[in-house]
């Protein structure tokens, strides 16, 4: 039986569009899961190339590769800084709240 090879998904390579980009965060930031929100700034930086993100925030590729991961806990002044940089913006909406009004 021949073995078939396998690649690891990155969703990287799947954000090509401007509006690809910002349903994959908008997805994120649904979840409600800061880890999550981290690391798909992460796969986005990814995306739009590390170092270019790095340069455009001043701030290292090393360390926004450990800060932008699952286990990273970025401050939100980088959080701010990287969603600036790859020209995004965060915004409030009224969705559904878990309490009761």
């Amino acid at each position: 039986m021949k073995k078939q090879k396998t690649k690891l998904w990155d969703a990287a390579e799947h954000l090509k569009t401007k509006a690809d980009i910002a349903a994959y965060l908008e997805a994120a930031l649904e979840e409600n899961d800061p880890a999550l929100i981290a690391a798909a700034l992460g796969d986005i930086a990814r995306a739009k190339g590390m170092t270019q993100i790095a340069n455009e925030t001043g701030l290292g590729r090393e360390s926004l590769y450990k800060a932008l991961s699952p286990e990273g806990n970025p401050e939100f002044s980088t959080i701010l800084k990287v969603v600036n940089a790859m020209g995004l913006k965060l915004h409030a909406g009224l969705g559904k709240s878990k309490k009761a009004a």
